[in-house]
């Protein structure tokens, strides 16, 4: 790589690590004001809060940092055009170290956006998971007060008998309404709050399960033992889907040793991917679009942070409402800005690649 492509390369990087910085700053603040309110929180002390609030950011952050690569580009470009500086790159013939940092530039971008969505955001839900599932097994632990009904949450009671020495509980009780259309309840001889690979659950022995529908129909589970998870009394309505926030490696890992690739597991991997190559595809849009000078001497009506930001929200909407099902839904919103950028890119290169030394107009 050439002084200017090293040039360019930190140009372009300085002014994506400005905005994600900003960015970063807002998602961390925005983050901090929702936990604090959440009861789960209250009474755990500022050093969990402060966990809580960093372990959220990363999901937000895969958004916004492939789309400050592309904006800081953007306005890396913009400023070369109002420098002349992009004038002199074509005039002297330069364009190749120019397109060179781009693309390593927009490597690294796709590397990071990567190692964010494989890696790290889904390590930071497991930890997130764990300090609510000790929240949770916190809360009913100070709940459980034999002989009191306690409620843990709008909509769940629950009442206990006894406590034991080594924390076993007899004569367990709750009762779960929070679904409008079935009203849960769980009677148990005996429940012990233990862990298993994936938090904290109520081992209930020896008792039953109780449906109510909204239109008076019932229906009783007996069992010896049934592990429900804390969460499932403590948060939102169940949804009977336990956590499963593993990373990529983990997933593949598993799907070979079994011999099966579960359809969401597939879901979950593209779309990650799709992350990374988006980062490339916003990069070649904005230098087909930025990276080639223009005579004008006013500024374009439009600014070109705002076609970026438009160019985002177009893909994702694609992506969203494309009529095609499975893993290849993540990819179609990605693959036509690529195509598009692509187009534009190869018309304009023509119309500014210099004409060879021997050509001449008859």
């Amino acid at each position: 790589m050439n002084r200017l492509s090293t040039y360019l390369l930190k140009l372009f990087a300085a002014e994506a690590t400005g905005l994600f910085g900003v960015a970063l700053t807002i998602i961390y603040l925005a983050q901090t004001l929702r936990i604090i309110d959440i009861d789960t929180v209250r009474e755990r002390g500022l050093g969990v809060l402060f966990w809580q609030t960093i372990l959220a950011v990363p999901q937000l952050a895969i958004a916004f940092l492939y789309t400050c690569i592309a904006i800081g580009l953007a306005r890396a470009l913009r400023g070369m055009q109002a420098s002349r500086e992009l004038h002199t790159i074509h005039v002297s013939q330069l364009v190749p170290s120019l397109f060179r940092a781009v693309l390593i530039y927009a490597g690294l971008g796709m590397v990071l956006v990567l190692l964010l969505s494989h890696v790290i955001e889904p390590a930071a839900k497991r930890a997130t998971n764990m300090l609510q599932a000790q929240a949770a097994a916190d809360l009913v632990g100070r709940s459980l007060v034999p002989n009191r009904f306690a409620e843990l949450g709008e909509g769940v009671t629950v009442t206990v008998g006894g406590r034991g020495p080594r924390g076993e509980i007899t004569s367990f009780f709750a009762d779960d309404n929070r679904d409008p259309n079935t009203r849960r309840t769980y009677i148990a001889d005996s429940a012990l709050i233990s862990s298993d690979e994936l938090g904290y659950v109520l081992q209930l022995e020896k008792g039953t399960i109780q449906y109510r529908t909204a239109d008076g129909q019932f229906s009783e589970i007996s069992f010896d033992r049934y592990d429900i998870a804390l969460e499932r009394l403590t948060g939102e309505v169940d949804d009977e889907k336990r956590r499963r926030d593993l990373g990529t490696l983990a997933m593949v890992n598993e799907a070979i040793a079994e011999g099966e690739w579960p359809e969401e597991w597939v879901n979950r991997i593209a779309e990650r991917s799709a992350d990374g190559l988006r980062v490339v595809a916003l990069c070649l849009f904005v230098v087909a679009i930025g990276g080639f000078p223009s005579g004008r001497r006013r500024d374009p009506l439009v600014p070109i942070e705002l076609t970026v930001l438009a160019a985002v929200l177009v893909e994702r909407a694609m992506t969203s409402y494309v009529p095609i099902g499975g893993w290849q839904q993540h990819f179609m919103g990605v693959l036509v800005l690529l195509v598009i950028a692509l187009v534009i890119l190869s018309a304009r290169l023509r119309l500014f690649l210099p004409q060879p030394r021997g050509a001449h107009s008859g």
